[in-house]
């Protein structure tokens, strides 16, 4: 089977916009697989590590997977990759704003998913 017949058959799931005071948006995906949620949880309450650096891996573990695109100043940046290198560059502030974003946006869609 093709690549193109693949995707044809995907749903796509519904996103949510998220605003900070500047303007700036954070695009969420409103769905996440049985597989995703398992692998969050054990990234959240890795033993192996401390509970301080498990938790920093579980909040990117979520952006990961559920930021889809990021606009900041007019300038989107999307793709996992490209996401995912702003995102570790992100300024004090700008990661404490998304770390509540993430856990409004747990508490909304996936209220059975604890947030970090």
């Amino acid at each position: 089977m093709g690549r193109r017949n693949r995707a044809a058959g995907r749903i796509s799931a519904d996103t949510t916009d998220y605003r900070d005071a500047d303007g700036n948006v954070l695009t969420l995906r409103g769905s996440m697989s049985a597989l995703t949620r398992r692998k969050y949880a054990s990234t959240l309450h890795d033993q192996r590590v401390s509970t301080d650096d498990s938790w920093h891996r579980a909040v990117e573990f979520l952006f990961e997977r559920l930021v889809e695109r990021w606009t900041i100043y007019d300038v989107p940046t999307e793709g996992q990759k490209e996401l995912l290198m702003r995102y570790r560059i992100a300024t004090p502030d700008e990661r404490r704003w998304i770390r509540d974003v993430l856990r409004g946006h747990l508490a909304a869609h996936f209220p059975d998913v604890e947030a970090p």
